[in-house]
């Protein structure tokens, strides 16, 4: 039985947090420093965590690989299972051209090119968000606004800063539940309090892209449709998030923001339209691919001014149409009891530890849910899509398997942050850095934000800086006499304002519209208001933690 210590250098929580910081700084500085790439950083990193684990915590070594065992597994299923399937499902629609067919929708939603901005890069690209994140929004999003005269360096900057509220529930919630595994708590409470945080920057960041596509100007003449998009996804990503799912929230919120700008325009039109920007670049190279069929050349080649057939738009959305009937009808109570009836629990084996108070962690006990999990309900919903785009069975596995291969080192990065965050959880590492940073006492409920917002600043992802510091800030909560749930929800809420100034994202948008090299131009461009947000997000988990806004909390 190993049980944890908090202070195993001298007894001073001080130095222990000296050692208990080393991966993490080892990681932040490889990633944001030196540049090295994300998977090698984070392997160098999961080498020094499980030193710390053994020469200073005096972890025994069988545990120590054991728990970092139980991070990779975490890793692949469920978070990289509702990856794989969720860009199979992408990936099928581009191969097949239907894609293309929803681009040209969008672009004939409005020839306003402010309000395709907020049309394209703020609900589609959330919707994107919430079924695939890692990157897709930005790449897809930002080639598109390219493709209907924005600058590449203004598109890229564009797709970024949408790319913000949607982050906490993107990838089918896949944040949410790896800060639920990682904190002990349920994740029902923290999809809530991160609903009553993360729509409020829904409301702002429509307005954000309008400015920056057009100034004033945009927002005085399109400010109906900036309204409509923010507050709509807002309200129904607060009410899906508390009282039905969170895996279905940023689905429907983005869903009923389309409709909603789209019936607007029907009684509402814009300003004088700004002019298209000189600029283009190429489609992204997406797996799967490249089918020479005379339908998928059609669909493809179509010019944008031509009026999309409704049988190939209905086909182009349909996909969607799929996974909101199929995971809404698996989170319905009856059968959800059902599914999870095959739910397997167990102690992951080797692993014997207390706490401090010599209570067993959570995260001792490993679950699969093969039935109830996201990326199951994904799966199915990428057979479904693959019989009704009419996919060839041959061609779905190829681009599955290609699917596969793009996301490889995706994949190895995301099992290394986690077997970072398993092995800290369980040495003591993370509870040790909690418990001193719970010296700021109160105000730490401003800091906890900026925690999260460094995390993914440097990670790239909400779903890594969750499971690094997702145990820490309940460690420091309970020190501080602070809701837990408030500030393990502040983690991630914080987290989103920092994807558009990570070192990937902003590789993925400069790569997407061919300006490779210049991602410190595009850093120039959404700085200010990475900043700006996170600060304001900030400033509201403060008020929550006090009786100003404390009724914001479950």
């Amino acid at each position: 039985m190993y049980k944890q210590v908090l202070d195993p250098v001298s007894h001073s929580l001080g130095l222990s947090s000296i050692f208990a910081l080393l991966p993490l700084l080892v990681l932040f500085v490889l990633l944001g420093i030196l540049r090295v790439k994300a998977q090698w950083a984070s392997l160098v990193a999961l080498a020094v965590a499980i030193l710390v684990a053994l020469i200073v915590y005096s972890m025994p070594v069988g545990q120590t690989f054991d728990a970092g065992l139980e991070g990779v597994a975490f890793g692949l299923f469920p978070i990289m299972w509702i990856v794989f399937n969720a860009l199979w499902i992408f990936n099928m629609t581009e191969a097949t051209g239907y894609f293309a067919v929803l681009r040209r929708a969008f672009a004939q939603v409005s020839d306003d090119r402010r309000v395709q901005v907020v049309v394209i890069a703020f609900c589609f690209g959330a919707l994107l968000e919430a079924l695939a994140g890692f990157g897709t929004p930005v790449a897809i999003c930002s080639t598109m606004l390219v493709g209907l005269g924005v600058k590449p360096l203004r598109a890229a900057a564009v797709a970024l800063v949408a790319d913000t509220a949607p982050v906490a529930f993107g990838g089918i919630a896949i944040p949410i539940t790896t800060l639920g595994q990682v904190s002990g708590l349920p994740v029902h409470a923290l999809g809530q309090m991160v609903g009553r945080q993360s729509p409020i920057m829904a409301v702002i960041v429509p307005f954000v892209l309008v400015y920056m596509i057009d100034g004033r100007r945009g927002l005085r003449d399109t400010w109906p449709a900036a309204l409509t998009a923010g507050v709509v996804f807002g309200i129904l990503q607060f009410a899906i998030s508390n009282y039905v799912s969170v895996t279905l929230a940023d689905i429907i919120a983005s869903l009923g923001s389309i409709v909603a700008v789209l019936a607007l325009l029907r009684a509402w039109t814009p300003g004088a339209p700004v002019p298209a920007e000189a600029g283009g670049a190429p489609r992204p190279s997406i797996a799967g691919a490249g089918t020479a069929d005379s339908a998928f050349e059609r669909r493809v080649k179509a010019d944008d001014g031509a009026p999309v057939p409704r049988r190939d738009l209905l086909m182009a959305l349909a996909p969607y149409i799929i996974i909101t009937i199929v995971l809404g009808v698996a989170n319905l109570k009856g059968i959800m009891t059902a599914l999870d009836k095959s739910t397997t629990e167990f102690t992951w084996p080797g692993l014997h530890v207390l706490d401090a108070k010599g209570k067993a962690p959570t995260s001792l006990i490993f679950k699969l849910d093969w039935f109830t999990a996201a990326g199951t309900g994904l799966f199915v919903s990428g057979v479904l899509t693959a019989i009704v785009l009419r996919v060839r069975p041959v061609q779905a596995i190829r681009t599955y398997a290609g699917t596969l291969h793009q996301l490889r080192w995706a994949t190895l990065t995301v099992c290394a942050v986690l077997a970072i965050a398993y092995v800290m959880n369980l040495s003591g590492q993370t509870i040790t850095l909690g418990t001193w940073a719970a010296g700021a006492g109160g105000f730490f409920a401003f800091l906890s934000p900026l925690i999260g917002w460094f995390g993914t600043a440097v990670t790239g992802s909400d779903t890594s800086t969750n499971s690094l510091f997702g145990a820490l800030q309940v460690a420091a909560a309970k020190q501080s006499g602070l809701s837990p749930t408030l500030l393990a929800a502040a983690n991630s809420s914080g987290g989103i304002m920092a994807k558009m100034v990570s070192p990937q994202n902003l590789a993925i948008g400069a790569a997407a519209v061919g300006l490779g090299g210049r991602e410190g131009d595009i850093f120039r461009q959404v700085i200010a208001w990475s900043v700006l947000l996170v600060l304001i997000m900030a400033v509201i988990v403060l008020l929550q933690s006090t009786s100003v806004l404390s009724w914001m909390v479950p």
